[in-house]
C-alpha cells in the first residue's frame, strides 16, 4: 500500500480504521463467549450456557438491518462521512458498558437481560459501519481498482477480529482461568473506548466526506425499484456470513470445547489464521482486478460448498501444527470471497441507493446466517453428538453462494461506476 499515491491511502485508511474498531468491540463477545456464558447464563450443562451465549451473539445482529436503514438513509442523503463518524460512537459505549455489568450472581435475570440489549445497541452501529465504508472506497476508486479499495474494508474487520483473538489470547496466557472468569474478561471491553477513540480522531481528520447525491426515499426505492438487485447481493452474502462466523468466530469456541486443545492454543492459531487472510486479501483483489469478480466468488464458494467437511475432518484432531495447516482451507476461501464479492456487491447496487442498498442486503443476510452461525454449530453438535456436523451448515452457505454467483449475478468488473 505504500506505493499508492497519498490521497489514496488516506482514502484507504480512513475506510478500514473504522471497521478495524467496530469489529473488535464487536468480536470480543464471540470470543469469550464460554466465559459470559457461564456469568450471565448459568446452567448445570456448559453447552447450555454456551447456547444462551451465542443467542445474545445471535441477537446483536437481528438489530442489524434497522442499523443499516438508518445509517444508510444518513449515508445515502446527508454523505458517507457522516455515516461513519455516528457509527463508531454508537460501537464504542455499549462496549464500554458489556465490561462495566453485574453477573447474573449479583442481579439476576438483569443481568441477561441488560447484556442482549446492549448486543443489539451494538449491532445497530455495525450495521452502518461495513456497508458504508465499502460504498465510500469503490467510490473513490480508480476504475481498474475497484477490488483493491474495497478489500480494504473486510481487511479491517478481520484486522479488528485478529486484535480481538490476540487479546483473549494474551489474557488466557497472562491470567489462570479463574482470574479470567473472575474479572479479566472485562479487560478488553473496557479498553476498547480508547481504540475506538483514536479511530474517530483518525477518521475525522483523513477525509471530508462527500455529497451523496442520493435518492430523497432510499428505503422505498432499495426495496421497490432496486428490489431484485438488492435480493441478489443479500444471496451472495449468505456465504460471506457464514464463512466469516464459522472460520474467524466459532472455531475458537470448536477447538476449545472439541478439540479440547486450551484456550491459549486456540485463541493463537485463529489468531495466525487471521494473519493470513489479511496477507492473502489483497493480494486476491489485485487478481479481481485483472480478471473479474466472478472466478473468485466461483472458487471461494466452491471451497466452502465442497471442503466444509472434509476441512472440518481435518481440523478435529491433534497435532496443533496440523490443524492450523488444514485450517488454511477455511481461510483460503474466505480470503477469494471477500476479494471479488466485496466489489462486485456494491458495484451491484445503483449509488443513489448504494448505502441503504447495500445496508439492507448484507445485514438481513448476516441477521439470518452469519450471525447466527455459531448459534447453529453449536445446536447441531450438541442435537447430533457427531463434531463434525456444524459442517453441513458451512456447506450449505457456501453452496447459496455458489448458485448465486453462477447463476443470478453478473461480472461487475468493467461496469462504469457514476
Amino acid at each position: 500500500m505504500n506505493m499508492l499515491p497519498a490521497s489514496r491511502r488516506r482514502v484507504i485508511l480512513s475506510g478500514l480504521i473504522g471497521n478495524t474498531t467496530e469489529w473488535y468491540d464487536f468480536s470480543l463477545y464471540g470470543y469469550f463467549a464460554t466465559v459470559i456464558g457461564r456469568q450471565f447464563f448459568p446452567a448445570d450443562n456448559p453447552q447450555t450456557s454456551l447456547l444462551a451465549a451465542f443467542g445474545a451473539f445471535a441477537a446483536g445482529f437481528l438489530a442489524r438491518p434497522l442499523g443499516g436503514v438508518a445509517f444508510g438513509r444518513i449515508g445515502d442523503r446527508l454523505g458517507r462521512k457522516r455515516a461513519l463518524m455516528l457509527s463508531i460512537l454508537l460501537m464504542a459505549v455499549p462496549t464500554f458498558l458489556i465490561g462495566c455489568l453485574p453477573t447474573f450472581e449479583t442481579i439476576g435475570f438483569a443481568a441477561p437481560v441488560l447484556i442482549v440489549a446492549l448486543r443489539m445497541a451494538q449491532g445497530l452501529s455495525a450495521g452502518g459501519e461495513y456497508t458504508s465504508s465499502v460504498a465510500f472506497l469503490v467510490e473513490q476508486a480508480p476504475e481498474n481498482g475497484r477490488a483493491f479499495n474495497a478489500v480494504w474494508a473486510p481487511w479491517g474487520s478481520v484486522f479488528g477480529i485478529m486484535l480481538g483473538s490476540a487479546t483473549g489470547f494474551l489474557l488466557s496466557s497472562a491470567l489462570t482461568d479463574s482470574q479470567i472468569d473472575a474479572w479479566g474478561w472485562r479487560l478488553p471491553f473496557l479498553g476498547s473506548v480508547l481504540i475506538a477513540g483514536v479511530g474517530y480522531l483518525l477518521r475525522n481528520g483523513l477525509h471530508a466526506g462527500q455529497a451523496a447525491g442520493g435518492s430523497d426515499q432510499p428505503f422505498r426505492d432499495a426495496i421497490g425499484r432496486y428490489r431484485g438487485v438488492v435480493a441478489k447481493v443479500a444471496l451472495l452474502n449468505v456465504a460471506v456470513g457464514v464463512g466469516t462466523y464459522s472460520t474467524l468466530v466459532y472455531s475458537v469456541s470448536y477447538m476449545e470445547k472439541i478439540d479440547q486443545i486450551g484456550s491459549r492454543a486456540a485463541f493463537g492459531l485463529n489468531t495466525a489464521a487471521m494473519g493470513f487472510v489479511l496477507l492473502i486479501t489483497p493480494l486476491a483483489a489485485r487478481l479481481s482486478d485483472r480478471i473479474g469478480r466472478k472466478p473468485l466468488i466461483i472458487v471461494g464458494c466452491a471451497l466452502f460448498a465442497a471442503g466444509a467437511i472434509p476441512f472440518l475432518e481435518l481440523i478435529h484432531g491433534p497435532p496443533l501444527s496440523l490443524i492450523f495447516l488444514r485450517k488454511l482451507g477455511y481461510v483460503t476461501a474466505l480470503g477469494l470471497l471477500f476479494a471479488g464479492a466485496t466489489a462486485c456487491m456494491a458495484e451491484m447496487i445503483p449509488t443513489a441507493v448504494r448505502c441503504t442498498g447495500l445496508a439492507l442486503a448484507y445485514n438481513i443476510s448476516l441477521a439470518c446466517f452469519g450471525g447466527a452461525t455459531p448459534l447453529i454449530a453449536t445446536w447441531l453438535y450438541v442435537e447430533t453428538g457427531n463434531p463434525i456436523a456444524p459442517a453441513w451448515w458451512i456447506a450449505g452457505g457456501g453452496a447459496v453462494g455458489l448458485f448465486t454467483a453462477l447463476f443470478l449475478i453478473p461480472e461487475t468488473r468493467f461496469w462504469p461506476l457514476p
